[in-house]
């Protein structure tokens, strides 16, 4: 697992556009004003709200991003090998890797993410040895 790039939902297009580049990720996570899973948005996200002449500035990630309970996710618990099957199964880049809200809040919160990338890093450190 890697450490997780998060937005806050109100945050603009174009602050999502300036952290996936600054970030090097495909996929970034979206959180409530709780601090619990809202959305993800994919760099194909992205270049579908910047068609046109828009102001980035003035468009909040809510608008774009896929909501849940569209997204797919894997727990803490889950092994490496059902989060790659998700990945493979849903054809997504990443997954953002969750765990329960406890103190009665309704949610998961957002404790890492799992990747192509991170899956190919470990089959490569797999067979190293």
């Amino acid at each position: 697992m890697s450490v997780p790039v998060i937005l806050r939902s109100d945050q603009s297009v174009y602050d999502a556009v300036v952290t996936i580049f600054l970030e090097d990720v495909g996929t970034l996570i979206v959180i409530d004003d709780q601090g619990l899973l809202a959305g993800v948005i994919s760099r194909k996200d992205l270049l579908k709200s910047l068609l046109g002449n828009v102001d980035t500035n003035k468009i909040p990630l809510q608008m774009i991003m896929t909501r849940m309970p569209n997204i797919h996710f894997t727990t803490e618990h889950e092994s490496i090998w059902e989060a790659a099957r998700k990945i493979v199964d849903y054809e997504v880049d990443c997954l953002p890797v969750v765990r329960e809200a406890e103190d009665g809040r309704e949610g998961f919160l957002v404790s890492g993410r799992i990747s192509k990338t991170t899956i190919a890093k470990l089959f490569v450190e797999l067979g190293g040895r």
